[in-house]
């Protein structure tokens, strides 16, 4: 007799699927997990696979969520982004990369920081300062989401 299923929070990551980000007739499998520790599903209706890390800052990093954590409190302390390479021992283009994946998931990274890493009000907004004085060129998506979480911020 076969075990049954456990159950899964996540919904199919695929725009092309019925089911995408819907939950009830959803088919999901956990099925291991990749080099970085992120864990691999699997969808029976239209058989792709995805990580628990799609549309998040965290997809497609070798990075793990403590690390980003942790370069996130660096920031929060106005250290530079050399500095924070010396400190963590990742490439200064690792961490100007996660600078405009946090810029594009501004709103998700804000709650975190606020809620789960218990940082205050004022710490966000010197990070977030930080992220718009070093990243000059953002992207036009990324000065869209930072506007939503600074303010007093505006595209110029």
């Amino acid at each position: 007799m076969a075990r049954p299923r456990s159950k899964t929070d996540i919904t199919c990551q695929n725009p092309n699927c019925k089911y995408f980000l819907r939950e009830e007739g959803k088919d999901i499998l956990k099925r291991g997990k990749n080099r970085a520790g992120h864990q691999q599903y699997y969808c029976n209706h239209c058989r792709t696979w995805f990580v628990e890390t799609a549309n998040t800052p965290l997809y497609h990093k070798h990075l793990s969520k403590s690390e980003i954590i942790d370069i996130c409190k660096h920031l929060v302390e106005k250290n530079g982004i050399r500095s924070i390479e010396r400190i963590t021992g990742h490439h200064r283009d690792t961490i100007g990369q996660l600078l405009e994946d946090l810029a594009l998931h501004a709103e998700m990274v804000n709650s975190i920081l606020l809620h789960d890493v218990k940082l205050g009000q004022f710490e966000v907004d010197e990070m977030w300062t930080f992220i718009k004085k070093n990243k000059r060129r953002l992207s036009q998506e990324a000065q869209m989401q930072m506007s939503k979480v600074m303010p007093g911020y505006s595209i110029s």
